[in-house]
C-alpha cells in the first residue's frame, strides 16, 4: 500500500549521517522515527523498532565519504582558479566539510551552485533507495523525478610545479622543519601535534570541542551546510 511521506523530514534523515542518531521510516503511515543516543526516550524508541521489525525500515543516509566525493567533484568544476585552489586546500584532511563551507560563505554564487548540486545528488540518492526498497509513495516529492545527475564539467587545473596546493604547503612545512636546529625540534613537534589534535581554531579561542578526529566524524558540520540553507524541519521524534 502506498504511504504518504513527509519529504522534508525524509530529506533531513538521509543527509544526517551521525553515529549518534538513527532514523526509521514507518511503513504503515510514512512517519519518521528518530533515535538519538543519550536522549531519555532512546531506549523505548529502540524497543519499539525492535518489536516491529517489519514496520520500521532503517534509513541509509548518504555516507560522509560519498558526500566528500560530491564535494571533490564540485571543487573540480570551480572555474575561478584562486577559489578552486583555496577549496582544494580546505578539503584536504580533518575538518574538510567545515572548512569547505567556511570558504564558500564569501562566494554566494558558488555557494548556491553547491547547494543545488548537492541537493540534486541527495534527491537522487533518496529516489534510488526508495526504488531499491520497493516503497510506493502516495505523494510525489516536491522536487519531482530526478534523473541521474550529470558530472559537473571539470576545469583543468594549472599547476606549474606539478603539485597540488596541499602538497605545496606540506613541502613548505618540511622545508621549514629542515631549517630548525635539532635541539629546537621537540617544541616545534609538540606544537604541530597540538594543531593536529586540537585544530587551528583552538589558537583563536574557538571551541576546540568541535575538532573532528576523522572524516566520518565531520558529519555534523557537513549536515549543517544544507540545514542552514533552508527552513528547518524536524522528523517525528
Amino acid at each position: 500500500m502506498p504511504i504518504t511521506v513527509n519529504w522534508s523530514d525524509l530529506e533531513i534523515a538521509f543527509e544526517r549521517n551521525s553515529p549518534d542518531q538513527e532514523s526509521f521510516l514507518d511503513l504503515e503511515n510514512g512517519d519518521l522515527l528518530s533515535i538519538v543516543e543519550g536522549e531519555p526516550d532512546a531506549a523505548s524508541r529502540r524497543a519499539r523498532v525492535a518489536s516491529n521489525p517489519e514496520r520500521y525500515l532503517r534509513i541509509d543516509p548518504a555516507s560522509s565519504r560519498e558526500q566528500y566525493r560530491w564535494m571533490e567533484r564540485f571543487v573540480s568544476s570551480v572555474s575561478d582558479q584562486p577559489l578552486r585552489e583555496r577549496l582544494l586546500i580546505a578539503i584536504d584532511g580533518k575538518g574538510a566539510f567545515r572548512r569547505f563551507k567556511d570558504v564558500l560563505l564569501a562566494f554566494p554564487a558558488e555557494r548556491e551552485r553547491w547547494f543545488a548540486y548537492r541537493s540534486e545528488l541527495l534527491h537522487f540518492h533518496i529516489q534510488t533507495w526508495l526504488d531499491h526498497m520497493q516503497i510506493e509513495v502516495a505523494n510525489q516529492p516536491p522536487w519531482g523525478h530526478v534523473a541521474q545527475p550529470a558530472e559537473p564539467a571539470e576545469i583543468p587545473r594549472v599547476l606549474p610545479s606539478g603539485e597540488a596546493p596541499g602538497e605545496i604547503l606540506r613541502r613548505q612545512a618540511r622545508d621549514l622543519l629542515d631549517e630548525i636546529p635539532a635541539a629546537e625540534l621537540p617544541p616545534a613537534l609538540a606544537f604541530l601535534e597540538f594543531l593536529r589534535d586540537r585544530g587551528p581554531s583552538s589558537l583563536l579561542g574557538a571551541a576546540a570541542s568541535r575538532h573532528t578526529p576523522s572524516l566520518d566524524d565531520d558529519d555534523d558540520d557537513n549536515n549543517d551546510d544544507d540545514q542552514d540553507h533552508r527552513a528547518p524541519a524536524h522528523a517525528a521524534r
